[in-house]
């Protein structure tokens, strides 16, 4: 079976999460994968997950609840084109989110913006050209 990789992460809404990425990026949800702390959407063969606080205790986790607003990873969503990432760029405030880098040229020649979700989780839309 070949690899493939799922994302997971905490919320504190998970199903006001998830509704976020999916208006904003147009994916569909998982809704077999539904449960009372957790959400999903589909990337092609790939999950992204939103799971609420409450599954740090199952995860064995209880220390690990954040209780700063560093950014220790992020997110990169992929798109086909650079009008796509400006399409994006339109719907992240008006969905709750707030855009850190508007859409420019990276110094690798990609087409990008930086935004974080309405509860600070920072991630990034990308057009590699």
């Amino acid at each position: 079976m070949p690899l493939t990789f799922d994302l997971n992460l905490f919320a504190r809404d998970p199903v006001a999460l998830m509704s976020f990425y999916r208006d904003l990026l147009s994916l569909p949800e998982c809704e077999a994968a539904r449960s009372p702390i957790y959400r999903a959407l589909r990337l092609g063969e790939a999950e992204l997950g939103f799971n609420a606080h409450d599954a740090y205790a199952l995860l064995n986790l209880p220390d690990r609840i954040p209780t700063d607003t560093a950014t220790r990873a992020f997110a990169t969503f992929v798109v086909a084109t650079e009008a796509e990432v400006n399409a994006t760029a339109a719907r992240i405030e008006p969905l709750g989110g707030r855009i850190l880098k508007p859409p420019c040229r990276t110094y690798y020649g990609a087409w990008q913006l930086v935004a974080e979700d309405p509860e600070g989780n920072v991630f990034r839309v990308n057009h590699r050209g």
